[in-house]
C-alpha cells in the first residue's frame, strides 16, 4: 500500500510538471545529489540571483565582526585614582601645585602619589588603589614622618574623562581588586562563540539554514540592543554570553548558505569573502568608537548599524541542497524557476523525479555504494591519528588551526594598544584583511596550499620578532609590522578550511574540519588571556604568536600538497599522498641529473586519471563537509 502511494505521488508530480511545461523543450536534470550541482551550469555559478541573496546575507555578517571586536572600547581603563573624602582644594604632584582640574595633566600611574588639601584644612595622600590620611598634618609637602592611616577606596574613584566619558570600567569601578573581572569580558564571550558553533550548526541541519538566519539575525539586534540598558556587571555577562551565541550561529549558517547557493567556479571565491564582511565590522567598531565615547549609545549605534537586514531577512528563501535532502521536490523546482527568472535563463530547468532514487549513470551508482558503506563505519577522533603519518598532519592542522585563531585575534584586539590613534589602528586591523582574501584566492590557486600556508606563517613571526626589536618610539614602523603580521596570519586563517579538507580522506573529512574549527574557538578564547600578558611584559604576546607562527609554518612544509589532486576516499588513499610527493622529487631530481625520458614519461602519464564529471562530484562532496562546520 505504502508502494502504491509513493507511486501515485510521483505520478502525479510527473503530471503536473508535464501540464505546466508543455510544448517546451526542458532539459531533465537528476535530482540525485551527485548531479545537483550541474544546475548551476544551466542557470549561472554567480548570477544576478545569487549575487542579491549573498550581499544581503552577508551584510549582517557585519554585526558578528562589530560584536566580535566591541569589547575593546566598551571596557576601556582610562586614568584612574581612589577618590578622596570632600572637596579637595589644592594638589601637589612631584614639585607642582594646581588645582584639582589639573590633576590629569600632571599625574600619570607611574609617578607618586597626589598630595591633596581639603576644604577642611586635612592633608591626604592618593593612589589608585588606595588612599592615606596624614595624622596631625596641615602641611601640603612631599615628605611627611608623622602616622598615616590607610582608607580603602569607599567612596569610588576619579577616571580621566578626557579620552572617554565612560566605559562599564567606569560605571561599575572595574579596577583594582575587581580588575578581574573586566578581564573576563572577552574570554567569556569568545567561550559563547564556542558554543554557539557548536548548538547552532547542528540546528541548522535539522531545521534548516534560512530558519537559523532569521533566528540568529533577530536575535543579535535584540541582544545587543539589551546590553546597552544592562544595569549590572553580570547581567552585561549574560546577554553578552547570549549574543556570543547567536553571532557565532550566524557565522557558521551563513557560510553553509553562500556555498549552498553559488557554484563551483565561485564557490571558493564566495566563501572566501565572507571573512572580508567580518573585517568591515571591525573597521565599523572603530569609527564608532572614534566618534561616540559613552559605552551605552555606543553599544546601541553598533547594534542599529544592521538594522535594515532584520525588516529583509524573512524574504530569503531556503537552500535548494536542504531541501533537497529532506525531500521537499516541489519547492526545489520553484526556487529553481525563481532562480532561472532572475539570471534571465531562457532555457528552463525541469527537475525530473524519476531518477531520485536511481543513480543515472555506473559512476554514481559507485559513488552511492562507497557512500552506504562508509556510513556504516563509524568514525572517532582516534581516526585522526591511525597511523603516524596521519597523527602528524593531525597535529600540525591542529596547531594551524589555533595558531591561526591566535595570532587572528591577538592582532585585532592588541591594535588599539600600539601607540598613536588607537581607533586608526583597529580600524587598518580591519582593512588590511580585504586583500589579504583577494591575494589568497589567487596565489593558492596558482602556487599551491602549502606553498601558501607556509610562508604565510613565516610572514607572521617575522612580523612579530621585528616588532620586538625596533625602537618603540617609531609608531608608524611598529604599526605598520602589525598590519603586515594581520595581513599574513589572515591569509592563513582564510586557507586552513580548504586545505584541511584536502588533506583527509572521505570517511573522516567532517571530523578533521570540525575538530580543527573547534581548535581555532579554543585558540579565540585563550587570545583575550594573550592579550593581557602584555601586562607582564609588553612584547610577550608577540612572542607567543611568533613562536607559535615559526613552529607551525615549519611542520606545514611537512605536509603533501593537494592543488589538482583528487580528493581521496581512504585511508590509503590518504596516506599515498606524501608517496606522490616523494616521487615527483624523485622525478624532478632525475630529470636534473639527465635520465629525462623516463622522468618525462613518468610525468606525462600521471597514476589517477578525473574527468570533468568526477571532479565536480568530488568538488561537490569536498562542499559539503565543508558546510558542516
Amino acid at each position: 500500500m505504502a508502494v502504491f502511494r509513493q507511486w501515485t505521488k510521483r505520478t502525479l508530480n510527473i503530471l503536473r510538471q508535464g501540464d505546466t511545461m508543455a510544448g517546451q523543450q526542458v532539459p531533465l536534470i537528476s535530482m540525485a545529489p551527485q548531479t545537483l550541482e550541474k544546475l548551476f551550469d544551466k542557470l549561472g555559478h554567480f548570477g544576478r540571483f545569487q549575487a542579491s541573496v549573498y550581499f544581503v546575507v552577508n551584510f549582517q555578517t557585519i554585526a558578528c565582526g562589530i560584536h566580535y571586536l566591541a569589547s575593546v572600547f566598551l571596557a576601556v581603563t582610562p586614568q584612574f585614582v581612589c577618590k578622596l573624602p570632600g572637596n579637595v582644594t589644592t594638589i601637589l604632584v612631584s614639585n607642582t601645585t594646581a588645582g584639582p582640574g589639573d590633576l590629569w595633566n600632571l599625574w600619570t600611574p607611574g609617578s607618586r602619589s597626589i598630595i591633596a588639601q581639603m576644604e577642611n584644612g586635612e592633608i591626604w595622600e592618593a593612589e589608585q588603589c588606595s588612599r592615606f590620611k596624614r595624622n596631625g598634618s596641615f602641611e601640603l609637602v612631599n615628605y611627611f614622618k608623622g602616622n598615616r592611616t590607610r582608607y580603602s577606596c569607599t567612596d569610588g574613584f576619579n577616571y580621566d574623562q578626557s579620552h572617554i566619558e565612560n566605559s562599564i570600567v567606569t560605571e561599575w569601578d572595574l579596577v583594582c581588586d575587581r580588575e578581574w573581572l573586566a578581564k573576563l569580558i572577552q574570554p567569556i564571550f569568545m567561550f559563547g562563540v564556542l558554543l554557539g558553533a557548536v548548538v547552532f550548526g547542528d540546528i541548522a541541519d535539522r531545521v534548516g539554514r534560512r530558519s537559523i538566519l532569521w533566528f540568529t539575525s533577530t536575535a543579535q539586534f535584540v541582544f545587543g540592543v539589551a546590553v546597552a540598558f544592562t544595569n549590572d556587571y553580570y547581567s552585561f555577562i549574560v546577554v553578552r554570553f547570549l549574543l556570543a551565541l547567536v553571532s557565532s550561529g550566524y557565522l557558521v549558517v551563513v557560510f553553509v548558505y553562500v556555498t549552498e547557493y553559488t557554484g563551483l567556479k565561485a564557490r571558493s571565491w564566495a566563501s572566501m569573502h565572507v571573512h572580508a564582511y567580518f573585517a568591515v565590522g571591525i573597521m565599523v567598531v572603530a569609527l564608532v568608537g572614534f566618534l561616540v565615547r559613552t559605552w551605552r549609545f555606543y553599544q546601541l549605534i553598533l547594534s542599529l548599524v544592521t538594522i535594515p537586514f532584520i525588516f529583509c531577512c524573512w524574504l530569503l528563501p531556503e537552500t535548494p541542497w536542504w531541501l533537497l535532502a529532506k525531500g521537499r521536490f516541489e519547492e526545489v523546482q520553484k526556487l529553481i524557476d525563481t532562480i532561472a527568472r532572475w539570471n534571465k535563463v531562457k532555457i528552463p530547468c525541469h527537475v525530473s523525479v524519476m531518477q531520485m532514487n536511481s543513480p543515472e549513470d555506473s559512476t554514481d551508482k559507485e559513488i552511492a555504494r562507497k557512500k552506504s558503506i562508509i556510513k556504516v563505519k563509524k568514525t572517532s577522533i582516534l581516526d585522526l591519528f591511525r597511523s603516524w603519518n596521519l597523527a602528524k598532519r593531525t597535529v600540525t592542522v591542529w596547531l594551524v588551526w589555533f595558531t591561526g585563531s591566535l595570532g587572528y585575534y591577538v592582532s585585532s584586539l592588541g591594535s588599539v594598544n600600539l601607540g598613536g590613534n588607537e581607533y586608526l589602528n583597529l580600524f587598518l586591523a580591519g582593512a588590511v584583511e580585504i586583500p589579504s582574501y583577494i591575494v589568497a584566492c589567487f596565489v593558492m590557486d596558482r602556487l599551491g596550499r602549502r606553498n601558501t600556508l607556509a610562508p604565510s606563517l613565516f610572514l607572521t613571526g617575522v612580523a612579530c620578532f621585528l616588532s620586538m626589536v625596533i625602537p618603540q618610539d617609531i609608531e608608524a614602523l611598529s604599526i605598520t609590522l602589525s598590519m603586515i603580521g594581520k595581513f599574513a596570519i589572515a591569509v592563513a586563517f582564510g586557507l586552513i578550511y580548504l586545505y584541511t579538507a584536502e588533506l583527509y580522506p572521505t570517511i573522516i573529512r567532517s571530523l578533521a574540519v570540525g575538530s580543527g574549527s573547534m581548535m581555532a574557538r579554543v585558540g579565540s578564547t585563550v587570545a583575550p588571556f594573550c592579550v593581557l600578558l602584555s601586562t607582564v611584559w609588553i612584547f610577550l604576546p608577540q612572542l607567543i604568536v611568533g613562536i607559535m607562527s615559526f613552529l607551525t609554518g615549519l611542520l606545514t612544509l611537512l605536509l603533501p600538497e593537494t592543488l589538482g589532486r583528487p580528493l581521496t576516499q581512504t585511508f590509503e588513499e590518504a596516506a599515498k599522498l606524501q608517496d606522490k610527493i616523494k616521487q615527483e622529487k624523485a622525478q624532478k631530481a632525475s630529470l636534473r641529473g639527465g635520465d629525462s625520458s623516463a622522468a618525462m614519461e613518468s610525468i606525462e602519464k600521471p597514476d589517477y586519471i578525473i574527468d570533468g564529471m568526477e571532479k565536480s562530484k568530488e568538488e561537490q562532496n569536498l562542499i559539503e563537509h565543508l558546510t558542516r562546520l
